[in-house]
């Protein structure tokens, strides 16, 4: 087998964030759960969009903001998502181009716009988010590009974009794809709710070809129906040969059979969580990509972590990162 082109692709939401620090009376008035990760349309993204006044903009998505991570800490990455032809989706493609990231999706023909998570960051760290997926969902087979997944050592798929049925069968294809070329497979369960909509879905995913499972304590005890994060731990055991466990400011645990690394979380001051589980998988995946063992990627995906939440967004500054890898 020849060495792979890429370490990473990710296949996921390809969405333009716009953050914006604010109030819980802010939340109010505008009826937003404050915390939560809300779907919305396209009036109330317009409407929301526009009260967002001095907001930051930037390419985003969950995976998408992986790649990015991964890219700045020295992983050949590519990434697979869709946009539409409008304003913002020339500024996703020039964005996420311009961090080093290979981006050959072509653009939705359809009148539906580029997907935009509107985010509002509290001045507890804490994000509360409004999502319109827009042309972001209608990622589906024609999109997968066989010759990028073939030569990349993970393929990285999106808990986040299982909703569409087109893009559960791409992820399912995806799976095949870089499994028949000898490479890793990963998945993100993305949120609990992705998991309560879709668990029959995710497990017979999990099943059919996925090598790197990431999750945290709420999505994976949500997946197996348990309380009880230890047994949740001890289930995904017999299912998957690695999960990626993050438990917060408890760290995270490496599952392969009944092989259990634990990996200690690093000590900062929290600011903005918005992207720790994205920067932890970025952080793994590079390490482990390019050949270091699980207990040096949780190392360097913990560090990623407590990066990502030390500031304001979902990436921290690739000066920062650069200087983790080394």
């Amino acid at each position: 087998m020849s060495a792979p082109r890429f370490d990473i692709t990710g296949i996921g939401n390809a969405i333009v964030d716009l953050l914006v620090q604010t109030n819980d009376a802010f939340l109010s008035k505008h009826d937003m759960r404050k915390g939560a990760m809300t779907l919305i349309d396209a009036d109330t993204a317009g409407r929301l969009t526009a009260a967002m006044a001095g907001g930051r903009t930037a390419s985003g998505g969950s995976v998408a903001n992986s790649c990015a991570v991964a890219a700045a800490l020295g992983a050949k990455v590519a990434f697979l998502g869709k946009v539409a032809k409008d304003e913002l989706g020339e500024a996703f493609r020039r964005d996420i181009s311009a961090i080093g990231v290979h981006y050959p999706t072509a653009p939705l023909e359809a009148a539906i716009p580029t997907a935009r998570c509107l985010i509002f960051v509290t001045p507890d760290g804490q994000r509360t988010m409004n999502t319109y997926l827009g042309a972001g969902g209608e990622f589906s087979l024609g999109d997968l590009d066989e010759t990028v997944i073939a030569t990349s050592a993970i393929t990285y798929l999106e808990g986040y974009l299982f909703d569409p049925p087109a893009a559960q069968a791409a992820f399912a294809e995806a799976a095949k794809m870089s499994r028949a070329a000898g490479r890793l497979t990963a998945l993100s369960l993305s949120d609990p709710f992705c998991v309560d909509r879709h668990r029959d879905g995710f497990r017979r995913l999990i099943a059919g070809g996925i090598d790197i499972l990431f999750a945290n304590e709420a999505e994976i005890c949500s997946l197996y129906q348990l309380d009880d994060f230890a047994e949740a731990a001890q289930a995904v055991a017999a299912d998957v040969p690695m999960a990626v466990l993050t438990k917060g400011e408890k760290g995270s645990i490496i599952v392969q059979g009944l092989n259990v690394t634990g990996i200690r979380a690093v000590d900062t001051e929290v600011v903005d969580t918005t992207g720790a589980g994205d920067a932890y998988a970025a952080g793994f995946m590079t390490a482990y990509a390019q050949g270091k063992t699980v207990k040096e990627a949780g190392h360097l995906g913990a560090k990623a972590a407590a990066l990502a939440i030390s500031q304001i967004g979902a990436r921290p500054p690739a000066e920062a990162l650069r200087g983790l890898a080394n």
